[in-house]
Order: C-alpha cells, then structure tokens, then sequence
C-alpha cells in the first residue's frame, strides 16, 4: 500500500503533467502559481499552441517545461545570441522558444533522431515566421559534431548550445562542444537533476529508464564541478539544467 507521502507524489506528478510538465518543486501549489502567474500571462501563443499540442503527444514528458521555455528564451535575449544549436529537439517547443529570441538573421542547427516528431510542431513554427531560422537534420548528432571539429573554421562559432537528448553521450557531446561554443558562449545541459534519482539512496525504487541514466547524470555533473574551460551555475528550473560558460 502506497503511502501518504507516496500518494501525495504520485497526484503531485498528474498535476504537474497536466499544467504542461513535472517540477522538481515539492509544491503543487507554488508550481502553478509559478505558470499562472509568470509564465502562462507571457507566453507567445505559438508556444503555447505548441505546448497544448505536445501535451496529446504519447511521449509528452519528453517536452520542454513552460517555465524553462521562458527562461531559455529571456537568455538567449540577455546574451544577444545568434548563432547556436540545439541537439534533441522533439516537437520543438524549446527550439521554438529559441526561435522567438533569434534575430531574424539567428541559425539555429536543429538535430534529432526523430524527424516525424520535429514534424508534428513544424506547422506551428511555420505559422510563428520563425521556421527559416531553423536548419533541422536527423539523425544521431555525435557524426556531425566530430565533421564540425575537424574543420578549425567551426570553433568558437556558436553562441548557445542546448542539449536535450540521450543523457549517456552528454560526456561525449561536452568534449565536442567545448571546441564549437566561442569564449563567453554558453551551453545548457538539460536534466541534470533527473528527476531528483541525483540525490536518491541505491535501493530507491526508481523507474528502470531513470535508474538507467541515472549513473550517466552524475557523471556528467561530476565533470562539470571540476572542468577548468567552464564556469557553470545548476539551475532547479524543470528537470534541473546545468548552464556552462565557456572561459577558455
């Protein structure tokens, strides 16, 4: 028999799935004054036509937080972004917050294993005048990284990085991606706290795919704390995200 505390998580997370995505915050309540008071009031109406469509999507928890969607797009404005990536794209709702912030001359090279998903958002970026923006190619992004590094003219090209994909290659991306981002640049790591299973005990009865990455999280984090081409700053915003500063 599930316990109090256990009851309370399991409706916590239908609430937080309702309301577009899960939260690391242990109140509800916070949580959705935070996207009804912040959040929802700015949302561009593609974002948010985009985020109720994802939200019939199967995989739905997959997406990007309303919340870190308004947080990556007011970056990338604070930082003057214009050329940057995103690996891990989904239907595009953060790709599309990206998009917003862009000037209209910003790049954004897109890439996933998935294009039918990328698809099902695309006719919502169309109708936002931001789909000329996006360079998207499918496939594993790891071939086009290494091509990118092999020709010196590529880096310190890019603004902004985010990454959003399969957390057991984020060490690899991070070697990669070091070299593409220029000095001052930024790259976001999504998922950093995974579901908070960062700080759970071994025996933790946790779900086999976060159990899994679980170990590859951490040692991403590890990584990171210590990396002396980086400043970095962990952030509770979504599944947690992790913001690298290039400093050499």
């Amino acid at each position: 028999m599930a316990t109090n505390n256990q009851e309370q998580q399991q409706s916590g997370a239908g609430r937080h799935q309702e309301v577009g995505h899960k939260s690391l915050l242990q109140s509800d309540a916070l949580y959705q004054y935070i996207l009804e008071t912040s959040v929802y009031p700015r949302e561009p109406e593609p974002m948010k036509e985009l985020r109720e469509l994802t939200a019939k999507h199967p995989w739905n928890l997959m997406t990007t937080s309303a919340d870190e969607g308004q947080f990556l797009n007011m970056l990338l404005k604070l930082i003057n972004a214009k050329n940057t990536m995103e690996i891990g794209v989904y239907t595009g709702y953060s790709l599309l917050a990206t998009a917003l912030a862009l000037p209209d001359d910003g790049k954004i090279l897109a890439m996933d294993i998935n294009r039918e998903n990328y698809e099902l958002g695309l006719p919502v970026i169309q109708k936002a005048g931001v789909a000329h923006k996006i360079e998207f190619r499918e496939g594993p992004a790891m071939p086009v990284l290494d091509k990118f590094v092999e020709d010196e003219k590529n880096h310190g090209s890019y603004d902004f990085i985010f990454v959003d994909a399969d957390k057991d290659n984020y060490i690899n991306y991070h070697e990669r991606l070091i070299k593409l981002v220029k000095v001052g640049g930024l790259i976001g790591y999504d998922n950093t706290l995974w579901n908070g299973s960062v700080v759970a005990p071994p025996d933790a009865p946790l779900r086999k795919y976060v159990r899994y990455y679980r170990d590859f999280v951490l040692e991403l984090n590890k990584a990171l704390a210590v990396d002396p081409r980086i400043e970095i700053c962990m952030l509770p915003v979504g599944d947690g995200i992790t913001l690298c500063r290039r400093i050499k």
